[in-house]
């Protein structure tokens, strides 16, 4: 994700209900979460979901529910009588459980399903949610967004429940498939490559399924009156860009950008890890970009504003696409690991901004320096950072997490030298691609890498309160952190 400045303070996720059409559980019905260390409501334990079907009927009308079913594998971890999933803003028609009826009710932002059956541990578990999927209310609260012309997701941090049934935390990571119908009149588009398209009288039911795992908040389906404009990247990639029918011609500088960003990403990393990428250009007023996975979320506006140098534009667009290695392919473990997306995405923005616009990345690197203290004192360290405002949980997105974590990388470069951190890199990315990983995996990675214990030295740049001297900088300085800094 990328913050801009007008909205680095906003709230994006907002209190919503949930109806549902259903007799009570027994008590008690209560939410369970994962217990990751910053949003213990958040996730599901028990179980291991490997694969969504997701189908929705457009009405076409942004402000109208959308019928919906979900239909969820998974394996079951445990011995289940209960199963949560992460559901909210919706109606729940019926749930059935490995093809029974299930009793369900609601707990906080849980849906408490209760199969007629009880699982064993391993055992195969199917789950189909009938369901309403509601895009009404303010447009800052994530999930669906409203647009000019129809629909979008960003489900950053934990919105896609107000979408879809789901285990809604990047810990459990799963394929997708989606069936968008809608008026025939419009396109609908979604993550991974479309199977099908099919016409049935006045509508189209548009088809797409992912060809590797994905975390639910990288989750992106988008309706409306668009074009799909289709092109190669490297290695034959298939590119496709969504933007406004209207928009085709006037966007056309900068959709043509992105097999060079992709060629560019590709000689610092490797191979781009998924089956398709392309940017989808949303009439919306948002306040960020969203890396959702092979088809980015991009405010209109990013490509329209004169104020925008086209340095600038491109690198957002490079920070994007980076976090499809980073964050995406690589995926955190718990929010905690945050610095790994957001970090890394942020380092190779400016470090393409350095090689293509002559933007210095030292510069940038000693201004962040110069405010790590202030940014520590006022989220926490990169790796453990403090959880955020109650109901505000895109605060987490601080500078910290951006500038703060990528000062961290140009630090270990720093340290170990250009050969042994490009070294490190492209072990990360190919070692875990599809996985999860831990910062604890990623300093152990390190060491490995470079043959000495790296631990010492991440102790103080990841957990720090106070920022360690910069390796070849002994003359770079923080700014005192004053208790007017500190708010």
């Amino acid at each position: 994700m990328f913050l801009s400045s007008r909205r680095r303070r906003a709230a994006l996720l907002a209190a919503a209900s949930l109806s549902l059409v259903a007799a009570a559980l027994p008590a008690p019905v209560t939410p369970l979460g994962i217990g990751d260390p910053l949003f213990p409501q958040l996730g599901n334990p028990g179980y291991d979901v490997l694969a969504y079907d997701i189908a929705m009927a457009y009405p076409g009308d942004n402000t109208k529910p959308l019928d919906a079913e979900t239909k969820i594998s998974a394996r079951a971890l445990q011995p289940l009588d209960r199963v949560n999933l992460d559901f909210t803003h919706g109606t729940v028609r019926s749930v059935r459980v490995n093809d029974e009826p299930a009793d369900f009710a609601l707990s906080g932002e849980d849906l408490v399903v209760r199969p007629a059956t009880p699982l064993a541990a391993g055992e195969a578990l199917r789950i189909d949610v009938r369901h309403t999927s509601d895009p009404s209310g303010p447009r800052d609260t994530g999930g669906w967004v409203r647009t000019g012309d129809g629909l979008a997701m960003a489900n950053q941090a934990d919105a896609a429940h107000r979408v879809f049934p789901c285990n809604d935390h990047p810990a459990d990571k799963a394929y997708f498939t989606f069936r968008i119908t809608a008026p025939k009149d419009l396109t609908a588009v979604a993550n991974g490559l479309r199977t099908a398209k099919e016409r049935h009288g006045a509508n189209t039911t548009w088809s797409y399924r992912t060809a590797h795992p994905m975390a639910t908040e990288l989750a992106q389906v988008s309706i409306g009156s668009s074009t799909v404009v289709t092109r190669k990247g490297p290695h034959g990639l298939p590119v496709r860009d969504v933007v406004r029918t209207q928009d085709r011609a006037a966007l056309e500088r900068w959709l043509k950008k992105t097999p060079g960003h992709l060629s560019w990403m590709e000689g610092k990393v490797g191979r781009y890890p998924f089956e398709s990428y392309g940017v989808l250009v949303a009439d919306a007023d948002t306040g960020f970009e969203l890396e959702t996975q092979t088809l980015s979320l991009f405010e209109r506006s990013l490509f329209t504003r004169p104020a925008y140098p086209e340095w600038y534009v491109d690198s957002i667009m490079v920070h994007e696409l980076a976090h499809h290695w980073f964050g995406n392919s690589v995926s955190p473990q718990t929010w905690s690991d945050l610095w790994l997306n957001e970090g890394h995405a942020t380092w190779y923005e400016a470090l393409y901004a350095q090689e293509k616009a002559k933007q210095p990345l030292e510069a940038r690197m000693r201004d962040a320096y110069a405010s790590s203290d202030l940014w520590r004192s006022a989220g926490g360290p990169p790796a453990s950072p403090r959880p955020p405002a109650p109901g505000h949980k895109i605060s987490l997105f601080r500078p910290v997490v951006y500038d703060g974590s990528a000062l961290v990388l140009y630090a270990l470069r720093q340290e170990v030298g250009q050969a042994a951190f490009d070294r490190l890199e492209r072990s990360w990315v190919a070692g875990y691609r599809d996985r999860n990983a831990t910062t604890a995996d990623f300093v152990a990675l390190a060491s490995r890498v470079t043959g000495r214990d790296l631990t010492p030295f991440f102790a103080g740049w990841l957990y720090g309160e106070k920022t360690p001297p910069m390796p070849g900088h002994p003359d770079w300085r923080v700014r005192p952190v004053t208790p007017a800094g500190a708010r």
